[in-house]
């Protein structure tokens, strides 16, 4: 697993704005510590979620991608993308494989951070299809699609992209995490990135509480000391 003092860059690539702050903010908040350049990829607008009912999808995309460059300048995150994908009807396509491809070789980050196209059983919630198909959708456009000159070809003859190798890429939600990511120093800024996400949570300060509980479940299975906080993911050498 590469050091974090040897990536200059990171691309998330996530399928809601608000995904990142879920699942992930504290150890993206760690990354900006130590000098990574983040960029996050959002593939949908997240246009479809929500309780607030008054606004249609436009409206609700607009609130939701202005609540999410809230959350990332928090985590000093200055590069926040949005694709336009229909949120709920996302899936591994052609189309999106090379959108993620551009992605990527524009960046050229050494690593990523995408949704795992595995479903865990033992969780319902974080396997939504959009995740899925973003996590499926993004692996493929790490491999081949990214460091393949026949693949895309139009990126290289219409926008001059060349090849880029991603040497790991960190899966999230997904089954058997073989890396805990502590964060017990960098959860509040975490919450407060979760925080920026208003049209999506009711009760904050039950969230924060629950949140909090399961980053500590998560500490324990990796066996960290207690009291201490953490994020799973499954690291996988890409390079």
């Amino acid at each position: 697993m590469l050091h974090d003092n040897d990536v200059e860059r990171a691309l998330v690539v996530m399928a809601h704005p608000d995904d990142v702050d879920f699942g992930c903010a504290g150890t993206i908040a760690l990354w900006t510590d130590a000098g990574v350049r983040v960029t996050y990829l959002i593939v949908s607008d997240g246009d479809a979620g929500g309780d607030e009912r008054s606004l249609d999808g436009a409206h609700m995309a607009e609130l939701r991608r202005n609540e999410q460059r809230k959350a990332a300048e928090i985590l000093n995150v200055r590069d926040v993308r949005f694709l336009g994908y229909p949120d709920g009807r996302i899936t591994p396509s052609f189309e999106l494989r090379r959108d993620i491809t551009r992605v990527i070789r524009q960046v050229r980050p050494q690593r990523m951070l995408i949704p795992s196209p595995d479903r865990d059983w033992s969780a319902i919630a974080p396997s939504h299809p959009d995740h899925l198909a973003v996590g499926e959708a993004a692996i493929n456009a790490v491999y081949p699609d990214a460091r393949n000159p026949h693949a895309h070809p139009e990126l290289l003859a219409d926008e001059g992209l060349g090849t880029w190798k991603v040497a790991e890429v960190w899966l999230a939600h997904g089954p058997s995490p073989d890396h805990y990511s502590d964060i017990t120093g960098v959860v509040d800024r975490r919450m407060a990135a979760l925080a920026s996400h208003t049209s999506q949570i009711r009760d904050f300060t039950e969230l924060d509480t629950a949140m909090r509980d399961w980053l500590a479940e998560n500490a324990a299975k990796g066996g960290l000391p207690e009291g201490r906080l953490a994020e799973m993911f499954r690291v996988v050498d890409t390079a």
